[in-house]
């Protein structure tokens, strides 16, 4: 989908299980919008009600297109896809938080696709065209 402000894709991956890195095929979403136009949410459905989200730099996941990126919580990287998961070249995803950690593989080219759609709906560099600052900083004082 592509509206005049969001982009979004859907897209099957693989979640890899440890220790024997049993394989999962599970459905995700990425999303991208003007409203937050330096951040993607990926969306993982698990089989909950509600699927869970991350959220994390646009920037970080088409750096991770070429070579290994990232700290911390989420770091991706380019690679060909694992024993018994999707075919071809994928992206590695791995999520960690204090609840443990996650490795994914999803298929690079429609990641790759999706990030060239949220490109063309806000250049690089452009994004702060997108915030309102006034507006972000109100709510900041709001909440403290």
């Amino acid at each position: 989908m592509n509206s005049s402000s969001t982009v979004s894709a859907e897209l099957g991956i693989s979640l890899f299980v440890p220790p024997e890195d049993v394989v999962v095929p599970l459905v995700a979403g990425l999303s991208y919008s003007k409203t937050d136009p330096y951040a993607v949410c990926l969306s993982l459905h698990v089989g909950l009600d509600e699927p869970v989200e991350w959220v994390f730099a646009r920037e970080l996941l088409l750096a991770g297109l070429e070579r290994e990126h990232g700290l911390g919580d989420v770091r991706v990287w380019p690679s060909v896809r694992s024993q018994g998961g999707l075919p071809g070249m994928v992206l590695n995803i791995e999520l960690s938080s204090s609840a443990g950690h996650a490795n994914f593989e999803a298929p690079l080219r429609e990641v790759s696709a999706f990030l060239h759609d949220s490109y063309a709906l806000v250049p690089a560099g452009r994004e702060n065209r997108h915030i309102d600052v006034d507006a972000e900083f109100r709510k900041l004082l709001r909440q403290s």
